[in-house]
C-alpha cells in the first residue's frame, strides 16, 4: 500500500498552498508504548477504498517554520552531491531527474535516545529563548523504536536533566532494580562474585518503549519525526561543508530498474546536521573517514561487541520484578571477552542475552549458538522452563570507550550518541551517556543558530561533562581483558576497588576486531548441539520473532567491495566466518552450477546489527541502508 504525506505550509515564504505529496514506505507515525499512533490524522480515507490515501499531518505549530522546499539535482565529477540554490517562493515537484528538497534549521539522523534527546533539548531552548527554529528527525525504522534494542538497566541521570517530570508524565520506567547479582559460570557450576555495578536507583526497562515515549515528548514540543526514511547520503555545499542528508530512492528493483512505484529520495537540508545513527552508523563512518576525525584527536580504533537478546514470558512464581543478573565465563572460552545478562521486567517478562566481543580469535565461534548454549546452564534453565519467547533481536555495541572517542564535530554538524561511542563498559550502560551527548550537542547547535557561536562548543562541553568523567574513570576496564578472562578480572578489580579509575596509565586496545580473527587452520571446528525447540532454537525461528521484513525486490544493501574475496579468501582461509558471526543467517555458501560453494547473501534477513561491517576479515562487506521501513520491528526490546 502506498502512503503519502500531504504538506500544506502556512509559511509566508511559500505562497503556493498546493499540497506536496511525498510517498512513504510506511505509516508516518511513531507509536506510543501501547502501540497506538501519537499523531493526528484528518481527511483520511479508508484503506479499503483504494491502493493509496493521503495523510494530512498537522504539527503543534500548525505549519512548517523556517523551511523552504526546492528542487536540486547536481553532482560534481567526484560524485559528491552539491546543492543548488533554494527556490524561495514556490515548490517544485520531484521527477525522474531531480528530487524534492526541504530545508530545516536542524536535521537529525536517527530517532534513538541521542537523537530524540537532542531534538527535545533544542526545542526546550527555543521555548526558553522565544526562538523559532525547525527540527526534523529522520528514522529508518518503520516506526520510532522499531530498531531500538538494548538490555536495558536504565540509569535516569540524563533523563532527570532533560525531562525532570518524567515520572508524572508516565514514562515507561516503572520497575526499579530490586537485586543485583554477578556470577562466574563454568559449564556446570555458578560462582557468586561481588557485584561491581551499583544499580541502586536504576530501572529495568524496554528501551524501544522508552524511545517511543520520547518521540511523543519531542512532537509535543514541535519536533517533526519521519519514520520509514533511510538517510543514504551526506549532502555537501561547494565548500565541502555538510548541509543535510539525502534519503534513498524507493521502488528500485533488485537488478536496478525502476519499478512502477518508484519514488525519488528527498533532500533534507539543515543549517546543522546531527548524526545519531547508533553503533557503526553508515553515514557517521563516512564522515569520520572523510574528515579524519579519529586522527584529529589521536583516538584509537573502535572495538565492538555483538549483543543477542530474547524477551521471554515466564511463570509468575519465578518472576521477580527488578532482579538483575550479569555473568562472565561459560559458554565463552577464557580468551573471549563477553558475558550474559538476565533482567526481570514487568508483566512476567524477562530479557536474557549474551554479549560477545567481536575481537574473538576463533573463526569457528558462532555467537548465536553460544547464546543457545547459555540457556541450558543449570542455573538458568529452570527459570526459562515453561516460558515462551516473545521477541528476538541482535545489535552491535561500542566498547572502545574513552580511548576510541573521535573528534565529534565536522563542518556543518556533529556526531552524537553511539555513533561516536560513549558506552561505559564496566557499567554496561550507554543510554544515559548517549542522551547527555545529544543534549550537549543541542545546546551547542542552539548557540550556533541563535547566538552565532561555533559548533565546536559541543566538543568542549563534552569534555567538561560527567560523560567524559565517567569514560575516563572506566577507560582501562575493557582493554584489561586483552590478556584473558582472569587477568582482566584482576586488573579491572584493581581499577575499580583500589585505584577508583585514577590509574596513572591508560591501556590500549589490541588489534581491530576484523584483524583479530585467526585463520581456520589454527583452530578446530566447534560442534554445537542441535536446538531442542524449547529453550534453544534455530535461526529461522528466532528471525521470525524479530518481525524482520524487507522488500525482496530491491538492491542488496549488503555490498561486497570485491565479489571474489568470499570464495578466494574467506572460505579457504577463514572457513567462511560470515556464515557464523551473523545472527540472522544472511550469509551462506551454497553450491553453484559447477557444484562449487558460492556466497549467497540473504539481505532480507538482516537485523541491521552491523556485525558483518565490523568483523569481516578483509573488511570486504559494506553495510548500507535498505529502503526505509525495512528491518526488524521491535516492540519490547
Amino acid at each position: 500500500m502506498h502512503r503519502f504525506l500531504s504538506i500544506s505550509s502556512k509559511s509566508k515564504s511559500l505562497k503556493n498552498n498546493n499540497p506536496l505529496h511525498l510517498r512513504f514506505a510506511s505509516p508516518i507515525s511513531s507509536a506510543t508504548p501501547n502501540g497506538q499512533s501519537c499523531f493526528h490524522y484528518v481527511n483520511q480515507k479508508s484503506p479499503s477504498l483504494g491502493p493509496s490515501f493521503v495523510l494530512h499531518r498537522f504539527f503543534s505549530s500548525g505549519y512548517f517554520p523556517n523551511r523552504v522546499i526546492s528542487s536540486e539535482h547536481e553532482r560534481n565529477r567526484n560524485g559528491l552531491l552539491r546543492l543548488k540554490g533554494f527556490v524561495g517562493e514556490a515548490r517544485s515537484f520531484s521527477s525522474e531527474t531531480d528530487r524534492e528538497s526541504i530545508e530545516y534549521d536542524v536535521v537529525i539522523v536517527g530517532a534513538g535516545p541521542a537523537g530524540l534527546s537532542a531534538a527535545i533539548r533544542f526545542k526546550q531552548l527555543c521555548q526558553e529563548k522565544n526562538a523559532d527554529f525547525s527540527v526534523c528527525v529522520v528514522e529508518k525504522g518503520a516506526e520510532v523504536g522499531a530498531h531500538i534494542i538494548s538490555g536495558n538497566v536504565f540509569e535516569p541521570r540524563a533523563l532527570n536533566e532533560l525531562l525532570p517530570q518524567w515520572k508524572q508524565e508516565e514514562a515507561p520506567i516503572n520497575v526499579p532494580v530490586s537485586s543485583d547479582k554477578f556470577w562466574l559460570l563454568t559449564k556446570d557450576r555458578t560462582i557468586t562474585l561481588p557485584s561491581p555495578f551499583d544499580n541502586k536507583g536504576n530501572y529495568v526497562i524496554s528501551l524501544s518503549q522508552l524511545v517511543r515515549w520520547m518521540g511523543m515528548k519531542a512532537e509535543e514540543l514541535g519536533v517533526e519525526i519521519y519514520p520509514g526514511f533511510s538517510a543514504s547520503e551526506i549532502l555537501y555545499d561547494a565548500d565541502y561543508k555538510v548541509i543535510g542528508i539525502g534519503t534513498n530512492d524507493m521502488g528500485i528493483a533488485k537488478e536496478g530498474s525502476k519499478k512502477e512505484n518508484f519514488q525519488r529520495g528527498v533532500a533534507l537540508k539543515g543549517r546543522i546536521t546531527l548524526l545519531a545513527e547508533g553503533c557503526r552508523g553508515s553515514l557517521s563512518q563516512k564522515i569520520m573517514k572523510e574528515y579524519k576525525l579519529r586522527e584529529k584527536v589521536q583516538a584509537q580504533h573502535q572495538t565492538y561487541a555483538l549483543g543477542i537478546k530474547e524477551v521471554w514470558e515466564i511463570d509468575e512464581n519465578k518472576h521477580k520484578p527488578g532482579a538483575v543478573l550479569h555473568t562472565l565465563g561459560w559458554p565463552l572460552d577464557s580468551k573471549t571477552y563477553g558475558g550474559s545478562f538476565l533482567y526481570h521486567m514487568k508483566d512476567r517478562q524477562i530479557s536474557i542475552g549474551l554479549v560477545v566481543a567481536l575481537n574473538y580469535h576463533n573463526p569457528f565461534l558462532n555467537p548465536y549458538e553460544e547464546f543457545q548454549k547459555l540457556k541450558h546452564h543449570p542455573s538458568i534453565k529452570p527459570l526459562l522452563e515453561g516460558g515462551t519467547v516473545l521477541q528476538y533481536g541482535a545489535r552491535t555495541l561500542n566498547e572502545g570507550g574513552f580511548q576510541s572517542v573521535p573528534y565529534p564535530v565536522f563542518p556543518g554538524g556533529a556526531i552524537i550518541g553511539c555513533s561516536a561511542g560513549f558506552l561505559n563498559v564496566p557499567k554496561i550502560k550507554g543510554t544515559h551517556t548517549a542522551m547527555k551527548s545529544g543534549m550537549l550537542a543541542a545546546e551547542a547547535t542552539f548557540g550556533v543558530l541563535h547566538e552565532g557561536s561555533n559548533i565546536e562548543a559541543y566538543w568542549d562541553a563534552l569534555r567538561n561533562s560527567w560523560v567524559w568523567e565517567e569514560l575516563h574513570k572506566a577507560r582501562n576496564f575493557r582493554p584489561a581483558f586483552e590478556y584473558g578472562l582472569f587477568p582482566g578480572l584482576a586488573i579491572s578489580a584493581l581499577e575499580h576497588y583500589v585505584l577508583n579509575g585514577k590509574s596513572p596509565i591508560t591501556l590500549k586496545h589490541g588489534k581491530p576486531d576484523h584483524e583479530a580473527t585467526d585463520v581456520a587452520r589454527l583452530h578446530s571446528p566447534i560442534q554445537y548441539p542441535k536446538p531442542d525447540g524449547i529453550l534453544s532454537f534455530d535461526v529461522p525461528t528466532s528471525l521470525h520473532r524479530s518481525n524482520t521484513n524487507h522488500d525482496h525486490d530491491q538492491p542488496a544493501h549488503l555490498r561486497l567491495r570485491d565479489p571474489t574475496i568470499p570464495e578466494t579468501v574467506n572460505l579457504p582461509e577463514y572457513a567462511a566466518p560470515e556464515s557464523r558471526y551473523c545472527p540472522a543467517r544472511v550469509y551462506e555458501y551454497i553450491p553453484d552450477e559447477n557444484n562449487q560453494p558460492k556466497l549467497q547473501i540473504n539481505a532480507q534477513n538482516c537485523l541491521h546489527c552491523k556485525a558483518c561491517d565490523i568483523k569481516d576479515p578483509k573488511q570486504n562487506i559494506e553495510w548500507t541502508v535498505p529502503e526505509g521501513g525495512g528491518g526488524p520491528g521491535y516492540s519490547v526490546m
